[in-house]
């Protein structure tokens, strides 16, 4: 699916990223956790290219440079942590912006149709005339996270959804229903890559786990292999314990 070896990128004089390798597999779901400052952000950044690095990122057997724009944004697409607050459209004008690539001028029926499936989905169908400002934050981020996967709703197979912190301002219902969202996206052997802080979250949806710190992979695999105790305690410098989930069986990470 996406492919990127020995990742390297500095802002002026800093150093944000250094040879970090990247291998996602179709149907995968791999979660980037770590630290603040670890670099996972701008790893997505570079991977989506959106920031440009010297090395190569080859992306279904293919560069990643030599995709034409519109035609890429049909085989992927991310979720930025950051967006403007100051959108003077109403909600479902805001989640019609993810099916730009498909229309020119004015949306077709199966836009309309599948930006509604989208918003049903994400629980904002109601506030669909809404203007988006006036939304809470957490309204906000499943209509972007609407936006997002319906600009992936086509025939083509095995696309790739970017999401960094997607459940940012989410209660504890919404987390679990935009992880969801994205686990069933992966079923049909598409992939996803995502930022996340909550490692058992991480742990209980992601089937790769990608662990940075300072920029660099500190450890890389299933979430057994990865979340160990000693590889959490270094990484955040703080201790912890792990155990099994009594309902998953999944790592659970206690801090403290």
């Amino acid at each position: 699916m996406i492919k990127a070896h020995q990742i390297s990128y500095k802002h002026k004089e800093f150093h944000i990223l250094d040879g970090v390798d990247v291998s996602l597999d179709y149907g995968e779901f791999l979660a980037i956790v770590g630290p603040n400052g670890a670099g996972k952000s701008s790893l997505l950044s570079v991977l989506a290219n959106e920031v440009k690095s010297k090395q190569k990122i080859v992306f279904k057997d293919k560069n990643l440079n030599d995709w034409e724009v519109r035609e890429l944004s049909k085989h992927k697409a991310k979720f930025s942590q950051h967006n403007s607050n100051d959108i003077t459209l109403e909600v479902k004008d805001v989640v019609m912006m993810g099916r730009y690539p498909y229309f020119d001028a004015q949306p077709r029926q199966e836009d309309i149709d599948a930006t509604n499936d989208r918003m049903h989905e994400t629980e904002v169908f109601h506030l669909k005339d809404r203007e988006y400002n006036t939304l809470s934050g957490g309204e906000k981020q499943r209509v972007h996270l609407s936006r997002v996967m319906v600009q992936l709703e086509n025939e083509i197979t095995h696309k790739l959804v970017f999401l960094d912190e997607p459940l940012n301002n989410l209660d504890v219902k919404h987390q679990y229903k935009a992880l969801e969202i994205i686990k069933n996206f992966t079923k049909n052997t598409n992939s996803a890559i995502v930022v996340l802080h909550d490692l058992n979250l991480a742990a209980q949806f992601a089937d790769k786990i990608l662990l940075m710190k300072s920029g660099r992979v500190a450890a890389y695999g299933t979430p057994e292999e990865v979340f160990t105790a000693e590889n959490i305690s270094e990484a955040y410098n703080f201790p912890c314990t792990i155990c099994e989930h009594p309902i998953t069986n999944n790592p659970m990470i206690i801090f403290g």
